[in-house]
C-alpha cells in the first residue's frame, strides 16, 4: 500500500496537493460555524438515572432556561418586572433583595418548549432589557447564557493558542531544518489534517451530539501529530537523499520506513482513543470521535500530501548524511547502559514520588469556576452565593411513584429529612394539569398512579460533597415504592460512577491494543510490556503534577486561574488516554530505529545506542514542538483546557526525556537479548504477518515478511 501511495504521489503531486488544499479551505469554512452549532454542556447519558428521572420531571413540571441579573446600587421598581413579563417567551419574573439591602437579584424564567429561534430571541430581549437598567452595576448571567459564554471563550482560547504556538513552532522547525520550506511542509500536513477533521466533526454533529471541547482537542492534537509526522518523514527523506538517492527513490524509501512508522504510530494513538468510546457520556464519546478523526486525517495527509510535496519540491530540501553511529545520544545511551541498575532505581523511585500527590486527588464538576474571574456569568453566580442567602442552592430532587396522600410518604419523607447533611426536604406542588400529579390533580402518570416530588436541600455547596453524599443516601433508603433521584449533584454522582465502572475496560483496551501493535512491529512480547509499564510510571508523575498545580493551587498565579480545589471530572480519563497514545507515538519512533539496527547486527546494546542516536534528535525536536502546541492552551481562560494542555505537555516532556533517554536504554540493557523474546507460537505468527524494512544498496527499500538475520537468534523464541 505504501509503495502504491508513493507511486501516486510521484505521478500526480499537483492533483494531490490541490485536493488537500480544497479540504483545508472547506475545513476552515466549516470551522467558522462549528463552534456555534456545538454544545458546551451535553446532557448526560440516557442510561443515567439522573437523566431518566430529570426527563420525567421535565414532563411533570416543565420549566425553561433562566437568566439572572444582579442589580447593585439602585432600586428595582415594579415597572421592570412588568416589562420583562411582557416579552414573548418569558414565563415568570422574580426579584429578591440582597442580605445587605444594597442589591437586587432578578430571575427570569423562559417558557418551556420554545424553539431554538424563539428562545434566542427571548434571551436577547431579556438581556437587552436588563442591561438597560439605570444602576451603577448590572451583572447578567445564568443558565441560559452559560453555554454561549463557554463556547465563545473556547473559540477565543483556541484562536489564541494557534496564534501563539504556530509561529513559534514554525520558527523552531526552521531552526531544526535550516530552511522555511522544510519547516512549512509539516505545518501543511498538520493544518490539512485539522481541516479534514473539521469536516468530519461538522458531519458528525448532524448525526449525534458533539461537544465543543472536541473541536479544541482535535485542533490541539492534530497540529501536534501533524508536525511530529512531518518532522519524522522529512528527516528520513533528507537522510535518503544524503545517501545518494534521487527524489523519487527517496520518496519511496521514506514511505517504506518512516511512512510505516507513521502508520504504526497513528494506529497506536487511535487504538488508545477507541477506549473513550466505552464511556456512556456523550461528551467523552464526542472527544473519541474528534480524536480518532484527527489521528486518521493527519495520517492520511502525511502519507499522501507530504509525499506529493516532497516529489514536487524535494530537490530544494537540503540533503543530510545518515545519522552517525556515534554522537551525543549514543554517548548518553552508553553512559546509561554502564549504570543501568542505578538509573532504573533512581528514575523509577523519582517517578513514583512525583506521582504521590495523585493519591489525594479529588474529582468534581468545577462549574462556573472553570470560567475566568472576568466572566460575567461567574460573577453573577458568586454574587448570588455571597449576598443572597434567600436564594437556595440547586436541590437534590427525588421523584417517588406514590400518591402524596399515601400513608407511606410521611415516614419516607421523615427518613429523608433525617439523613446526614440534609437541611430541608419539601414536597413540591406540581401543576394541576401535570400528568401524574397524583390525587390532587385527579389524574395519573399514565399508569394510574400518583407521583410525589421532593426537593432536598443539602448543607454546603449545591454540588459539594455533602450534596453528593445525600444522593447516595436517598437512593439507599429502603422504600415500599420506586424512587428516582435527579438534580445537578445526582448528575455528578452518575457521571463519576460511570467513569469508575468503565475505567477498567478502557484501560484494558488501551493496554491490549498497544501490546498487539507493538508486538506486530517488534516481534517481541517483552518490549510491549516494558513500554506499557514505563508509560504508566510517566503518566503517574503527570497526574501528580496536575494535582499539585490545579487542586492544591501551586502556580495558580503564574498560569492565571483560581484553584478549584479539585480536578475536572473528565480530565484524568482524557489525559490518560491521549497522553498514553502520544507516549506510544515516541515509543514507535524509537523502537523502529532500534529494531532496524537489531535486525542488521543482532547486537542489543549497539542497537539501543544507535537507535537512540538515529532517533534522539527527531524525538527531542518533535517533543519540543508538541509541548509548544500544548502550552499554547495554557494561555486560555477555561480551566479544563489549562489542565489538558499542562497534562499533555508534561506527559510529553517526561516521556521524551526521562523515559526515552534514561529508562529505555537502562531497561533494554538489563534485559539484553530477552528484549526480543516471544513464545515460539507468537514468534511464528510474527514471522508470517509482521513487516519490516530491508535495504538494498542504492535501491529502494522493500517491505517484506521478516526473515531471520544471520546474526539474529533463531528461533526468535530463544533469547
Amino acid at each position: 500500500m505504501l509503495d502504491r501511495l508513493s507511486s501516486l504521489a510521484i505521478r500526480a503531486p499537483r492533483r494531490i496537493a490541490l485536493a488537500w488544499l480544497t479540504v483545508l479551505v472547506l475545513g476552515v469554512v466549516a470551522a467558522g460555524t462549528l463552534f456555534s452549532t456545538l454544545d458546551a454542556d451535553l446532557d448526560g447519558a440516557p442510561s443515567f438515572e439522573s437523566e431518566q428521572v430529570g426527563d420525567r420531571l421535565a414532563r411533570l413540571d416543565p420549566g425553561g432556561a433562566e437568566v439572572f441579573a444582579v442589580v447593585d446600587g439602585a432600586r428595582v421598581g415594579d415597572e421592570l418586572p412588568a416589562r420583562l413579563q411582557a416579552i414573548d417567551g418569558v414565563a415568570t419574573v422574580g426579584a429578591l433583595p440582597s442580605d445587605d439591602g444594597g442589591a437586587t437579584a432578578v430571575a427570569v424564567e423562559l417558557a418551556p418548549g420554545l424553539g431554538d429561534g424563539e428562545e434566542e430571541d427571548a434571551i436577547d430581549a431579556v438581556v437587552d432589557e436588563l442591561r438597560a437598567i439605570d444602576a451603577p452595576e448590572v451583572l447578567v448571567g445564568g443558565e441560559a447564557l452559560l453555554d454561549d459564554e463557554i463556547a465563545e471563550q473556547a473559540e477565543e482560547d483556541a484562536q489564541r493558542a494557534e496564534m501563539l504556538s504556530l509561529p513559534i513552532a514554525l520558527l523552531v522547525m526552521t531552526l531544526v531544518f535550516g530552511g522555511v520550506l522544510a519547516a512549512g511542509l509539516p505545518l501543511a500536513v498538520a493544518l490539512s489534517g485539522v481541516g479534514a477533521t473539521m469536516l468530519v466533526l461538522s458531519g458528525a454533529a448532524g448525526l449525534t451530539d458533539i461537544s465543543l471541547y472536541a473541536v479544541n482537542v482535535a485542533m490541539m492534537l492534530g497540529i501536534g501529530l501533524g508536525i511530529d509526522d512531518g518532522l519524522l518523514m522529512i528527516s528520513r527523506f533528507r537522510e535518503e537523499r544524503g545517501a545518494g538517492r534521487e527524489v523519487p527513490a527517496a520518496v519511496r524509501a521514506t514511505m517504506a520506513t518512516a511512512g510505516r512508522t507513521v502508520v504504526f504510530s497513528a494506529a497506536t494513538v487511535a487504538a488508545a482513543l477507541v477506549a473513550l468510546a466505552v464511556f456512556p457520556d456523550p461528551t467523552i464519546r464526542s472527544l473519541a470521535i474528534g480524536g480518532i478523526g484527527v489521528v486518521l486525517a493527519t495520517m492520511a495527509a502525511a502519507l499522501t500530501l507530504l509525499p506529493a510535496l516532497l516529489a514536487r519540491w524535494g530537490h530544494r530540501l537540503g540533503a543530510v548524511a545518515p545519522a552517525a553511529s556515534h554522537g551525543a545520544f549514543a554517548r548518553l545511551a552508553g553512559l546509561v547502559q554502564r549504570r543501568a541498575v542505578p538509573v532504573v532505581v533512581l528514575v523509577g523511585v523519582g517517578l513514583v514520588l512525583l506521582a504521590a500527590p495523585f493519591a489525594n486527588a479529588r474529582f468534581d464538576d468545577i462549574g462556573v469556576k472553570a470560567l475566568p474571574r472576568s466572566s460575567e456569568t461567574r460573577q453573577v453566580a458568586e454574587a448570588i452565593d455571597a449576598r443572597f442567602s434567600i436564594v437556595t442552592a440547586e436541590p437534590v430532587v427525588a421523584v417517588a411513584d406514590v400518591d402524596p396522600d399515601d400513608p407511606a410518604v410521611g415516614p419516607w419523607l421523615a427518613a429523608v429529612a433525617g439523613l446526614p447533611g440534609v437541611a430541608e426536604a419539601t414536597v413540591l406542588d406540581l401543576p394541576s394539569d401535570a400528568p401524574g400529579a397524583g390525587a390532587r390533580a385527579g389524574a395519573g402518570d399514565g399508569e394510574g398512579e400518583g407521583v410525589t416530588v421532593v426537593e432536598i436541600h443539602a448543607e454546603g455547596e449545591s454540588n459539594g460533597r455533602t450534596a453528593q453524599a445525600v444522593v447516595g443516601d436517598v437512593r439507599a433508603l429502603d422504600t415500599p415504592f420506586p424512587v428516582g433521584v435527579t438534580g445537578d449533584p445526582a448528575e455528578i454522582v452518575d457521571f463519576r460512577d460511570s467513569i469508575t465502572s468503565r475505567l477498567p475496560l478502557a484501560v484494558g483496551i488501551v493496554v491490549v491494543a498497544t501490546f498487539v501493535l507493538l508486538f506486530l512491529m517488534t516481534g517481541s512480547v517483552v518490549v510491549p510490556v516494558k513500554a506499557i509499564v514505563m508509560n504508566v510510571l510517566s503518566l503517574g508523575a503527570t497526574f501528580g503534577a496536575l494535582v499539585w498545580v490545579f487542586q492544591d493551587g501551586h502556580l495558580a498565579g503564574v498560569l492565571g486561574f483560581d484553584a478549584p480545589g479539585s480536578l475536572d471530572l473528565v480530565m484524568p480519563v482524557i489525559v490518560f488516554v491521549f497522553a498514553f497514545g502520544l507516549s506510544m507515538d515516541y515509543e514507535v519512533f524509537l523502537l523502529s530505529r532500534i529494531r532496524e539496527v537489531w535486525e542488521e547486527t543482532g547486537d542489543n546494546d549497539l542497537a539501543v545506542a544507535q537507535g537512540l542516536q538515529r532517533s534522539g534528535r527527531i524525538i527531542t525536536s518533535a517533543a519540543l514542538l508538541m509541548v509548544i502546541v500544548f502550552a499554547g492552551f495554557l494561555t486560555g481562560e477555561i480551566v479544563a483546557f489549562k489542565q489538558l494542555g499542562l497534562g499533555l505537555a508534561l506527559a510529553v516532556i517526561v516521556d521524551a526525556t526521562v523515559v526515552r533517554s534514561l529508562l529505555v536504554p537502562a531497561t533494554m540493557k538489563l534485559m539484553g537479548r530477552w528484549n526480543w523474546w516471544a513464545p515460539a507460537p507468537l514468534a511464528r505468527l510474527h514471522a508470517r504477518i509482521g513487516l519490516r524494512e530491508h535495504r538494498r544498496a542504492g535501491g529502494p527499500v522493500a517491505v517484506t515478511a521478516p526473515q531471520p538475520s544471520r546474526r539474529t537468534p533463531e528461533p526468535a523464541s530463544r533469547p
